[in-house]
């Protein structure tokens, strides 16, 4: 037989060797999410608007929202049942879906609906200085791959909610200071800016983070001036360079700190924290030297506060007077503005979700995104976080060899 004749009879039999064909595994993209009440005090935010959740169950995911979560955000179970959610009754219910998105770190009692067997993920904020240890073992218990949402990076290596918090942030305390500067909330009558002919209003930020640059950027669009301490200079420097103006820059230095001080209309305390704790750079002798009726904005009281004076104060009764100074002193400002926090952290989550649902599962999406893996501190229970570990003395591993095993 003709060696042609043999290739035919061999191809026309099925015996002529063929390209090997590897099967394509397609992953499950329904996934199956979660929203609870939220229980800390203070916090009205909600992690998903009813917008993002008809996006998400249009694309095929099943969304569980507890009853009466976003009411504090002024979303009503109706909006979110219209969107296509199922609406819980029972707060375990909700903790049955597979993945739990949470703006506040989970309390014990909340804990105690986790079933280790599903090993269950977990979105919400760490929270690292208010974390106490046995939150940590009862995670570890059930199992959880917990994934702090403010250490996430996009993939410009932005930290996308840090960002976005930070930025309502910033332009929200300067619309508070205005609100306590003026007469309608027993001010000294000033406007924030001021007018031609009149002196602007002094306004000085301690601080060259998100908070400060667009804590700036508001009172510079209201045509106030501007003074920014900060201990590092390029953050300064970024500061300018991203305003693209020139504004009043400096080190902290108490003398120059105090002198600023004397002349302010408006503080905002935005420092970032060490070691958990933001350093403490304005004393009580430099807050009494202030003019009667200006104003303290403390961002950072959520970490301690940067003025010696400051105490916590909430929602309901935000601020006090001491040496006639206002001082406004209540955490999670981004909670003032729920409803506009709410929308800013549900189009970041809503992005995350859809391209977890894509990429067949958060571990494929976690080799994939580097951005993701740098929030997770604990995979299916095994703590992933040096600095948790180091912190509660519990034994933790490195999330890239753990991604290495899979």
């Amino acid at each position: 037989m003709k060696s042609s004749d043999l290739i035919k009879h061999l191809t026309e039999s099925g015996l002529m060797p063929q390209e090997e064909m590897l099967e394509v595994q397609c992953g499950d993209r329904s996934l199956y999410i979660g929203i609870p009440k939220e229980s800390a005090l203070q916090e009205k935010r909600v992690a998903l608007v009813p917008n993002s959740i008809g996006l998400l169950v249009s694309n095929g995911h099943r969304v569980v929202v507890e009853k009466g979560a976003g009411v504090a955000a002024n979303f009503s179970d109706k909006d979110y049942s219209e969107a296509g959610a199922e609406i819980a009754i029972r707060t375990e219910d909700v903790f049955k879906a597979d993945i739990i998105i949470k703006v506040a770190p989970l309390t014990l009692e909340e804990m105690e609906f986790l079933d280790p067997l599903q090993k269950q993920i977990l979105f919400s904020a760490l929270q690292l200085s208010s974390q106490p240890k046995d939150s940590m073992k009862m995670l570890m218990k059930k199992k959880v791959t917990g994934i702090a949402y403010d250490f996430i990076k996009d993939r410009e290596g932005v930290y996308p909610i840090v960002r976005s918090m930070s930025e309502i942030a910033g332009n929200t305390s300067i619309l508070i200071a205005a609100e306590y500067l003026s007469n309608a909330n027993s001010g000294h009558g000033v406007m924030m800016g001021g007018v031609p002919g009149v002196k602007p209003t002094q306004v000085v930020i301690l601080g060259a983070g998100g908070v400060g640059e667009f804590a700036a950027r508001a009172a510079l669009g209201l045509g106030a001036s501007v003074k920014m301490f900060d201990n590092e200079s390029h953050r300064l420097r970024r500061v300018l360079i991203n305003l693209g103006q020139r504004i009043y820059t400096s080190i902290i230095q108490p003398k120059l700190l105090k002198k600023a001080l004397i002349n302010a209309d408006v503080v905002i305390g935005a420092l970032r924290p060490k070691n958990g704790r933001t350093p403490c750079v304005v004393s009580e002798d430099m807050i009494s030297d202030m003019k009667f009726g200006s104003v303290i904005i403390d961002v950072s009281i959520d970490t301690g506060g940067c003025f010696e004076t400051s105490e916590i104060t909430s929602h309901e009764n935000p601020v006090f007077k001491k040496y006639g100074v206002t001082h406004y002193c209540v955490p999670n400002i981004a909670s003032r503005v729920s409803r506009t926090a709410s929308y800013a952290l549900s189009n970041i989550f809503t992005p995350m979700i859809l391209d977890m649902g894509e990429d067949g599962g958060l571990e494929k999406m976690m080799h994939n995104q580097a951005g993701i893996r740098n929030g997770v501190y604990m995979y299916k229970g095994i703590l992933t976080s040096k600095t948790l570990g180091e912190t509660f003395d519990l034994p933790y591993k490195n999330i890239d060899l753990l991604m290495a095993a899979i």
